[in-house]
């Protein structure tokens, strides 16, 4: 293993803590996935690059990794809150689909964006509708150790008699007390004993299309048992790092604590991670405010707030080119900057193929790798990374104008350097498309130059002809001459 100082960001803590699996080289990661209604949009991708960065670089630090990232299909309702329709449900009855057709549909959008982005899939992806039977069973644990109660076939979690012998609020830092009984409803027209009180299982009333049969009525569960249940099936009762978007902090993350202190009279999670959102304008980017921008639309350049298509690596490196704690904001500037950047690394190690090495160094390479473990041990800074990366560029830059020198084990350690850190652990890749066109591109210089050789030939300059053929052939082109002009390839 690596000096392995990891150091993360605990948000129940809020410090950064050294890294220390419960039950090492096992590490359980659990991250709230997508809930599958619509066009997976750059918020999303946010929490997926984030994690995907996590599930890397603790692989690299020689971990065992079992990740689990579930995907919501059923319980999500209407503003995140316990009345409402249900997301998916409402999607199905606008399109007159089944809902789980619904679900198939943007499931297999959401891999295929996923893939493009080069986020490596979780090691486990549990749908929450397949684990009704886990989600009863921990509700019932709940009822029995007093912590919820029944309400018209409904069961809700009593925050109020939590919040007594736990505190209800530990990872938001919200306090309850002042909250608690000061908004009450009209009697009898509420079935919760109060407005904090979320909803454990919900009795499907007769228009809602999914439901299970359960103890209390045939109904679905309230959105937060999801996590806990699947959390506790695949990474059992204590596990890692939870993680997700900083949005799910209150209510989603905070019901989930108090779900598993409720059910097991401790909470599962060691670390809690969150990433931070993407802004528009300074607003969070989000399909409830309808200012969201698609993947899609991003790879294809279709939404007018869009000056131009971004490629998936554009993306995925605009993402990590900011803390993942801290907010990034979307401009076309911004990702232009962001395709110029990429551009200029991966030409870098392009360039890194065409170095002839010298007896000795004159700079010091060695430190760059060092200094990107440290980055990276340092709550995972990608920023700092790249900027060791391009300083590392720099170098290559150099030592191709002719104003460094590189011995070939220093050269070595740069090609590790940067394979190692902008491919395995940043998760980038050269894209097709972009060296497709810059093969089209030498392509047509070349071309350029024995048309001019042509031409030299017609003047009869033997020599121009002669200089540019011997030239190409020692770039490793060969050079065959046709009755109708020319034929080339290159011999790589």
């Amino acid at each position: 293993m690596e000096n392995n100082q990891l150091f993360i960001y605990n948000t129940l803590t809020r410090k950064k803590e050294l890294f220390v699996p419960l039950h090492a080289p096992h590490v359980g990661m659990y991250v709230c996935g997508p809930t599958v209604y619509g066009d997976g949009h750059l918020g999303h991708a946010r929490p997926a690059i984030t994690f995907d960065i996590v599930f890397r670089y603790l692989t690299h630090l020689g971990y065992k990794v079992r990740y689990v990232r579930n995907i919501t299909d059923v319980g999500h309702l209407e503003h995140d809150a316990d009345d409402g329709e249900d997301k998916i449900a409402k999607k199905a009855r606008l399109e007159q689909l089944e809902p789980m057709e619904v679900v198939q549909y943007y499931l297999l959008r959401y891999h295929k964006a996923m893939e493009a982005l080069n986020v490596l899939p979780p090691s486990i992806e549990p749908h929450a509708s397949g684990h009704i039977i886990e989600q009863i069973k921990l509700v019932e644990e709940i009822l029995k150790n007093g912590y919820a109660y029944e309400s018209k076939g409904s069961v809700y979690f009593d925050v109020a008699k939590y919040n007594k012998d736990h505190h209800y609020g530990v990872l938001s830092g919200r306090n309850l007390d002042d909250v608690l009984n000061t908004t009450r409803e009209l009697d009898g027209q509420d079935e919760k004993h109060n407005p904090a009180d979320f909803a454990l299982w919900k009795c499907a009333q007769p228009e809602h299309i999914m439901r299970w049969p359960s103890p209390w009525s045939n109904g679905f569960p309230g959105w937060h048992c999801e996590c806990t249940a699947m959390g506790r099936k695949y990474l059992g009762e204590h596990f890692d790092i939870h993680g997700g978007g900083m949005d799910l902090v209150f209510p989603h993350h905070e019901c989930e604590i108090a779900q598993s202190v409720a059910s097991q009279g401790d909470d599962m999670v060691h670390y809690w991670m969150h990433n931070n959102m993407i802004t528009v304008n300074g607003t969070k980017m989000g399909k409830s405010l309808g200012n969201f921008i698609t993947l899609d639309e991003f790879f294809n350049g279709s939404h007018a707030m869009l000056t131009q298509a971004y490629s998936p690596m554009t993306i995925r490196f605009f993402i990590l080119q900011a803390h993942y704690r801290s907010t990034v904001d979307f401009s076309n500037e911004a990702l232009q900057a962001s395709e110029k950047g990429l551009q200029r690394l991966l030409e870098a190690v392009d360039g890194l193929d065409r170095i002839k090495t010298s007896a000795a160094s004159d700079v010091d390479v060695q430190s760059i790798r060092t200094k990107c473990h440290e980055a990276m041990n340092d709550d995972l800074n990608s920023p700092i990374v790249i900027s060791h990366l391009f300083e590392a560029a720099r170098i290559v830059n150099n030592v191709l104008a002719g104003n460094n020198k590189l011995s070939e084990a220093d050269l070595k350690e740069l090609k590790d350097t940067f394979h190692l850190f902008l491919f395995d652990i940043l998760g980038l890749k050269e894209e097709t498309g972009s060296s497709d066109g810059r093969e089209a591109a030498y392509g047509k210089v070349v071309d350029m130059l024995l048309e001019q050789r042509m031409q030299a030939k017609a003047n009869k300059d033997w020599a121009m002809s002669d200089k540019i053929r011997n030239e190409l052939t020692a770039l490793g082109f060969e050079i065959k001459d046709t009755k109708d002009g020319f034929e080339w390839k290159l011999n790589k």
